[in-house]
């Protein structure tokens, strides 16, 4: 079993960092939304 999973993270590694680039982005869109209505 831990075998299955080391090779479906290698396999989809590429994947799961544009996944995580892509939440990251979220993350910020929240925050800059968030402070959005203190600057005005």
């Amino acid at each position: 079993m831990l075998k299955q999973i080391k090779t479906a993270f290698r396999d989809s590694q590429a994947t799961v960092l544009q996944d995580a680039a892509g939440a990251a982005a979220l993350v910020v869109m929240l925050l800059v939304c968030l402070h959005l209505p203190g600057l005005v």
